[in-house]
């Protein structure tokens, strides 16, 4: 069974109902992926998009809520059925699961996932501070997981452009480029720079 290609064009964003969280949903600053930490069991509102997670075998292993927070987004993640530990997690640019596919930009390469580009913002800045960047999901030994972040980072544009947006989770943890200069002198190589060495796709869905 492969998995759904395509993508939504979500709704305008204006007419969705703004349900705010209550002051106990706040948390501590989490500078990792330009993001913040959420220890809120559940989030409120009408989501902004939403998408399944299927894995390259096109099994749903979980699903993603965007919701709106003032002038930011709650990202809320549930998975099961994953491999234990931590993973990256991501915004990508194009609204494509194809699990064999190539890269937008490279038709020479294949692999899971490829079609969905890149992260969200990395044509704009490095990465750890891309548009896109999350903090990483940790999954428990039973295969389940949870992640809420809040992000203004992502725009109206970024999620609804033409050729939509994806979120991704990635086989390994999220560096976010941050490699001391004692083990790098020369600093990050590009492939660093690039994905945070996060590996391989492992689930993606198309934001609707």
């Amino acid at each position: 069974m492969r998995a759904q290609v395509g993508h939504g064009v979500v709704g305008a964003l204006a007419v969705l109902t703004l349900v705010g969280c209550t002051a106990g949903d706040a948390a501590p600053e989490d500078t990792a992926g330009g993001g913040t930490a959420a220890s809120s069991p559940l989030a409120t509102g009408v989501p902004v998009a939403t998408a399944a997670l299927v894995d390259a075998g096109g099994n749903e292993v979980g699903d993603v809520q965007l919701l709106p927070e003032g002038d930011a987004l709650r990202v809320v993640v549930d998975v099961t059925g994953m491999e234990p530990g931590f993973h990256a997690f991501h915004v990508h640019a194009v609204g494509e699961c194809d699990p064999e596919s190539s890269p937008p930009d490279d038709p020479t390469r294949t692999g899971a996932f490829l079609s969905a580009g890149g992260h969200v913002g990395a044509d704009e800045d490095p990465h750890g501070s891309h548009a896109g960047d999350l903090p990483s999901l940790h999954v428990l030994a039973d295969g389940t997981g949870r992640l809420q972040t809040v992000t203004d980072a992502l725009t109206d544009a970024d999620l609804l452009d033409d050729d939509g947006s994806a979120v991704m989770v990635h086989a390994g943890r999220d560096n976010f480029a941050n490699v001391p200069e004692r083990y790098a002198p020369q600093g990050p190589d590009q492939e660093t720079l690039d994905t945070g060495d996060a590996g391989g796709r492992v689930a993606c869905g198309v934001l609707e």
